[in-house]
């Protein structure tokens, strides 16, 4: 089975970031996102018949999407949960042209949005393998994942802090561009990175994202309807999704990724290839994500992402632009809607709306979503033609 060209993107939503909870709740900002990404689109709420939709941090999560669609007042026939992580953004995009493909609906709403902060102690689930078998060993969240799988990958390859440096450096350029950024007031240089406080070593302050408050949204719809579509439609040409771990614990390899399957399923779906790409949003939690996805989708080869990133020039205008919104490292990450972004900004790449920072001749695009500490995966090529 095959989903490309079946269904295309035809609106986008997506809200500036906050510090703090912002008098917000995530189903008010989900609220917004619905409004702004219908409108964008030039559809009445009514054409929207089908709704995914990423559930906020710490919520118990039943009958979500129900409840969801209840308070923005739609009547869907096909309704459900992403809740892959990181990767959600990017899962949402291939289920919904397979629900369009397969008949189930023909407009599907994609959204998600969530809240940095706490109103009371109860923000995060009292259930997982995670707080019962890891936490009690001193973890720091996802931090310390993380700098193990950027140790292997230094003692392993020669990678260097200097080269994971410059994919933050090269992202704050893009985020310069780019109003809606967190962080797109200052430049930083690699030095900045490497100065600023090491909080798992050899992870630096400015390697790692900001959770914040935030939304995104965007519009899937069926082939005919794109064709008539206010906005040129971004259609979906390739997608692969893969899990086979939690957590890291029980990775065979740290430095390798599933990506090695879901961009290879994307990219053969799509009848394409990574040196076809004019633009890649990997999902970029930390430096030594986008390092190893580069790596994995096949854009470098195995241990050379350090090497890659330093002789590349990865913003906008660059040789291999990536994360063009300046990625969560340097726009923000509010949530589920974090892995989103990359999603709305890919979409708006291949749109051509992204003025100053926009891709000369952008055809074709990757973006990868990631869940948890390098476990869920979901890759995307996205075209302008389908």
């Amino acid at each position: 089975m095959s989903l490309r060209g079946k269904a295309a993107a035809i609106g986008i939503a997506e809200m500036r970031p906050f510090k703090d909870m912002a008098g917000l709740t995530p189903l008010a900002i989900m609220a917004r996102m619905a409004r702004a990404a219908i409108a964008d689109a030039g559809i009445e709420p009514r054409e929207v018949d089908g709704l995914l939709c990423g559930v906020p941090v710490g919520d118990t999560g039943m009958i979500y999407p129900g409840s969801v669609a209840e308070y923005l007042g739609l009547k869907v026939r096909y309704l459900d949960v992403v809740d892959i992580g990181g990767a959600s953004g990017a899962g949402m995009m291939w289920r919904a042209a397979a629900a369009i493909d397969g008949g189930m609906c023909h407009t599907v709403l994609c959204l998600a949005g969530d809240t940095f902060g706490r109103v009371d102690g109860s923000r995060w689930p009292t259930i997982s393998l995670t707080r019962e078998f890891e936490a009690p060993y001193g973890p720091a969240a996802a931090n310390t994942g993380y700098a193990l799988i950027a140790q292997r990958h230094m003692h392993q390859y020669g990678t260097t802090s200097e080269q994971l440096a410059k994919i933050a450096v090269d992202q704050r350029t893009n985020a310069l561009r780019n109003p809606n950024a967190l962080f797109g007031d200052r430049p930083i240089t690699i030095n900045d990175v490497l100065s600023s406080p090491l909080i798992v070593d050899p992870l630096h302050l400015l390697e790692i994202v900001k959770p914040c408050t935030g939304g995104a949204a965007f519009i899937v719809t069926s082939k005919e309807r794109a064709r008539r579509a206010t906005n040129p439609p971004v259609w979906l040409l390739g997608a692969g999704e893969y899990c086979r771990h939690a957590n890291i614990t029980y990775a065979h390899d740290i430095t390798t990724s599933p990506i090695t399957v879901t961009a290879k399923a994307a990219f053969d779906m799509a009848g394409l290839s990574p040196d076809t790409m004019q633009f890649v949003q990997p999902y970029d939690c930390y430096t030594i994500t986008v390092c190893i996805t580069l790596e994995d989708a096949g854009f470098c080869a195995k241990g050379q992402g350090g090497p890659f990133v330093a002789e590349h020039d990865l913003t906008y205008s660059g040789d291999l632009p990536c994360n063009t919104h300046g990625g969560q490292l340097s726009f923000g990450q509010p949530g589920l809607a974090g892995g989103m972004t990359h999603v709305v900004e890919g979409i708006r790449q291949l749109m051509g709306r992204c003025g100053d920072r926009q891709v000369a001749d952008a055809e074709f695009g990757f973006i990868n979503g990631n869940g948890g500490i390098m476990s869920e995966q979901c890759s995307l090529v996205l075209g302008r033609e389908s």
